[in-house]
This record gives C-alpha cells, sequence and structure tokens, in this order.
C-alpha cells in the first residue's frame, strides 16, 4: 500500500508542475489556445474552444522531451 502513496504524491507533484506552467505560461505572449487552426465556435449563449493546433504543438514538443530524457538515461 505504500507504493500506491508513494504514486500519489508522485502523481500530485507532477499536477502541481503543470499547473504552475499554465499559469505562467497564461502570463506569457505565448498565444496557445489562440494559433491559427484552432477551433473556436462562438454561438448565441455558449462558445465552445477546440484547440486542435495547440493541442499538437504541446503533443510534439512533450514527445520530443520525453525522447531526449530516454536518450540521456541509455
Amino acid at each position: 500500500m505504500s507504493e500506491f502513496g508513494k504514486i500519489l504524491i508522485g502523481l500530485g507533484v507532477v499536477l502541481v508542475i503543470a499547473g504552475a506552467v499554465v499559469m505562467l505560461l497564461a502570463k506569457s505572449s505565448l498565444p496557445l489556445g489562440r494559433l491559427p487552426g484552432d477551433i473556436v465556435y462562438r454561438g448565441k449563449n455558449s462558445t465552445v474552444y477546440f484547440p486542435i493546433v495547440t493541442c499538437l504543438v504541446v503533443s510534439v514538443v512533450l514527445t520530443l522531451v520525453m525522447w531526449v530524457v530516454g536518450k540521456v538515461r541509455h
């Protein structure tokens, strides 16, 4: 059961770091969420965002980071 606790603590730390990064990116001038190709639908009473290009960019960056970390560890 102690392994499960360690996993939960690790996930909590990762979430805190991810939250801090998101907050810092929101204050920066990076247009994440507003890139060309991101879909925004503004209806009469609602707005729907589908940031497809932002998701692709974040995915590529995280893939490259994980690849580099994997290469460094070997």
